[in-house]
């Protein structure tokens, strides 16, 4: 992302001309910082049998899918769905792991089938896989009681949360897999979304090898993803190099007592894609009144549903003109629906109608988290680099046929 002549470019073309040529809503990644988030994750963890599995969830493209795989990533997948994304972008099965979330005996049946490793999220999924497939390797998803992140609704490990075996339960899930002749291959966890503190992911860590030791038969400890990313202009990045060392050190010790070199898996989603992502929005009303300014743009909650859903920031730039006469705006979508604001009292360059707004850091749970609420269709998505750009998923049309 660079700034020339005082408006926004991506991927080295101006973000008003992909406006243009694409049409708004549009959703704009920049190839080069995929690739260098997937670089500088892997070169800051000197571990050497490390694994990384790109969480599918954050941005489910085929195409960045494959850019990752081209990267020397592996793919993390959370349903029937994305696996088959994932085969589709290139990945072989062993490459693949799939954690289970209250899925059904027909998704657990393809699962086997597909070859693919799974973190199996109860003892009630350990008894079905058993009955399947008995004599299979897999791996079980424990809850430490340990969790994390930017809201509740993205922690995913402690006592409130739904996923994976408590680990008051794990010698019951030892028993289980023993009466079926499954060998317990991977132990994961998950804590959250968005950490930018190291200290808890080591901590985490920390909690998840205590357990590991109790299991004779590991090939690699999953410690989930939750590597988070700075929204707020006063957020402190995550100091990876120090995490990567910390890590590193800490899971040879563990293997040194082991007796084993085991692979260390890791599942970043967010921060691989987050900031490489723009929505880029056109301005189509600005209402200026005694008390609030609002600028209304032609998206909604329905393509970046962050803001409604979590609260969450992202910075929002004027890219027609990212300095000058600044205002205090409420930034509005075009859904029938009050919650529909990506930002309130945000200062921006002062707008008019035809600007186009870029929403940055929404490369991750943006489309991916989409709909078509209110009977909207989803945006086109195009991937940028050195000044080109390739359509990666055709904007959805309106089909509208008489019934008469």
């Amino acid at each position: 992302m660079q700034v020339k002549d005082n408006q926004l470019y991506l991927g080295g073309i101006r973000a008003a001309d992909l406006a243009r040529e694409y049409g708004t809503p549009l959703y704009v990644y920049e190839e080069d910082t995929i690739r260098a988030r997937y670089a500088e994750l892997v070169e800051s963890i000197p571990y050497p049998k490390l694994r990384i599995h790109y969480a599918c969830k954050a941005n489910a493209n085929v195409e960045i899918l494959r850019l990752l795989r081209e990267c020397g990533a592996n793919a993390e997948t959370v349903s029937q769905g994305e696996i088959l994304l994932a085969l589709q972008a290139g990945f072989e099965p062993s490459q693949i792991l799939y954690t289970c979330s209250n899925i059904t005996v027909e998704e657990l049946r393809f699962v086997l089938q597909s070859g693919v490793t799974m973190n199996l999220d109860s003892l009630s999924q350990l008894r079905r896989c058993g009955e399947l497939r008995p004599g299979s390797s897999i791996s079980i998803r424990v809850n430490q009681g340990i969790g994390a992140g930017h809201h509740v609704h993205v922690i995913t490990g402690g006592p409130e949360s739904k996923f994976g075996i408590d680990v008051s339960q794990l010698e019951e899930a030892k028993s289980i897999a023993e009466r079926y002749h499954l060998t317990i291959i991977g132990i994961h966890q998950h804590i959250g979304s968005n950490v930018l503190d190291e200290a808890i992911l080591i901590e985490a860590m920390k909690a998840l090898l205590a357990t590991a030791a109790g299991l004779p038969h590991l090939e690699f400890v999953d410690f989930g993803g939750g590597l988070g990313i700075p929204y707020r202009p006063d957020d402190r990045r995550l100091n990876l190099r120090a995490f990567g060392q910390k890590a590193s050190a800490l899971f040879a010790a563990f293997c040194r007592g082991y007796g084993k070199e085991l692979t260390m898996v890791l599942e970043p989603g967010r921060y691989l894609v987050a900031e490489a992502g723009t929505l880029l929005a056109t301005v189509t009303d600005v209402k200026r009144s005694l008390h609030r300014t609002f600028v209304g743009i032609d998206s909604g909650f329905n393509h970046l549903i962050r803001p409604a859903m979590y609260g969450a920031y992202h910075p929002i730039v004027n890219a027609s003109r990212v300095q000058g006469q600044e205002e205090v705006v409420t930034v509005a979508g075009n859904l029938c629906e009050a919650g529909d604001v990506f930002a309130r009292d945000r200062t921006l360059t002062r707008c008019e109608e035809g600007d186009i707004l870029a929403i940055l850091n929404a490369g991750a749970y943006g489309f991916a988290m989409s709909s078509n609420y209110n009977a909207r269709p989803k945006p086109a998505e195009i991937l940028v680099s050195a000044g080109r750009a390739r359509l990666i998923r055709a904007r959805e049309r309106l089909e509208w046929s008489s019934p008469y």
